[in-house]
């Protein structure tokens, strides 16, 4: 099978010659720039700077020959950028306080103070961290008697306006996918321009919105009406133009679950969220019938995961079956047919980490062999792969895949 072919089956529910294999498709798939330049020489293949195309949570975009010798088999299209082909003229030096030779899209960006931290916006890397945070998470902090930060809905309206995507920007989209799709056989992901714009944690923070949620249910409701709105306007003006050159495409990127539960109600779920999801999605099925939907969404989501289908979700991403009460068998006998899995390939929090190249290995083996019974399954790891990974673990995870 062509990489495509696997990944289109594996996604339609038939039967695979091994499973499909991503590393990078959307920004919860992928692997931390300080540990890819350590991954590309266990490989044996030639050094490059890494190309940060996340700089939050400080990603590589993955280079062609990495995917391949990994066996990976999907290509994305994020940001306006690609891992399918250099585009050196997007791209420029930056070596993050001589701490990480890298390139970046804008360098100005970024800036390096005396004692080693580097400012990106509101957000500050210390010399002992690989990412970038901010206080709170950047998310306010209030007191008991502190009024919710609601927003004015007539100017929300009147900022998505003003955004709308455009002829223009919908061309050079279209542009990219067409240098991707027939420089590859690999299927590919596009996790541009066609965003809902809403989740638990979408406005104001995963710490205040769910109160909103409770306390405000009309003003949520109002707020994501007119964001989904946008939404569809967006996918209307550019998916007519990509019949047939794209496979997957990303709609959400939430996180409804903590460790052990939901961080909200299936019922909070049910009535402000799954209806606009809906809308988006049947418009996305309306325009492109054989484009499968991607939802990421972490956590402890077991109780939510027949409403995601019934929202028009294709993909749940990621099977974060470490989380909560029920393990990897559960969460796909609960979806089997009906929904497929893209991660999930490893216990991240304690095998990844702690365990032996060969014990990783061993439970890639048992958990995807069950996983992708019946398709609907393509391997990753649960989340990004971190800087304290070390390449020997990640290249035994994606053998051991190829394997079982």
């Amino acid at each position: 099978m062509t990489p495509r072919e696997r990944v289109v089956a594996s996604l339609n529910f038939q039967e695979t010659d091994r499973a499909p294999r991503d590393l990078g498709a959307m920004r919860s798939t992928g692997i931390s720039a300080f540990a890819y330049p350590k991954l590309v020489a266990a490989l044996g293949l030639p050094p490059r700077l890494p190309r940060v195309h996340d700089t939050g949570q400080m990603l590589a975009l993955p280079d062609i020959d990495v995917l391949d010798a990994l066996g990976c088999d999907v290509l994305t299209i994020d940001g306006g950028v690609t891992d399918a082909f250099p585009e050196p003229e997007k791209w420029h030096d930056f070596d993050f306080g001589g701490r990480l030779p890298a390139q970046v899209l804008n360098p100005a960006a970024f800036q390096v103070q005396p004692d080693g931290s580097i400012l990106q916006g509101g957000s500050v890397m210390p010399p002992s961290s690989y990412v970038f945070n901010a206080d709170h998470s950047g998310q306010p902090l209030l007191g008991l008697d502190d009024e919710l930060p609601l927003m004015d809905l007539k100017k929300w309206k009147q900022d998505l306006a003003s955004w709308q995507l455009t002829d223009e920007r919908a061309n050079q989209t279209v542009d990219l996918v067409r240098r991707v799709k027939e420089s590859s056989d690999k299927a590919i992901f596009l996790a541009d321009h066609c965003g809902a714009g809403i989740g638990i944690g979408g406005f104001n923070g995963i710490g205040i919105f769910p109160i909103i949620c409770k306390l405000e249910p009309d003003y949520v409701q109002e707020l994501h009406e007119i964001t989904i709105q946008h939404a569809i306007r967006n996918v209307q003006l550019l998916l007519p133009k990509l019949e047939g050159m794209v496979d997957v495409i990303m709609t959400t990127a939430d996180d409804w679950g903590t460790q052990n539960a939901c961080i909200a109600s299936p019922k909070t779920y049910e009535k402000l969220f799954l209806p606009y999801y809906r809308r988006l999605n049947d418009e996305i099925h309306r325009l492109l019938p054989d484009v499968k939907i991607f939802m990421h969404n972490c956590g402890a989501i077991y109780d939510l995961l027949d409403l995601i289908i019934d929202s028009g979700f294709d993909i749940v991403n990621p099977c974060q079956w470490p989380a909560g009460k029920h393990g990897y068998k559960d969460w796909k006998d609960r979806v089997r047919g009906r929904a497929s899995f893209w991660g999930g390939g490893v216990n991240t929090q304690h095998t990844l980490p702690h365990e032996s190249a060969d014990v990783v290995a061993r439970e890639v083996e048992e958990v995807v062999a069950y996983m992708r019974k019946d398709g609907g399954y393509v391997f990753n790891n649960i989340h990004n792969l971190l800087a304290e990974v070390s390449p020997e673990k990640v290249i035994a995870m994606y053998a051991a895949a190829g394997r079982a």
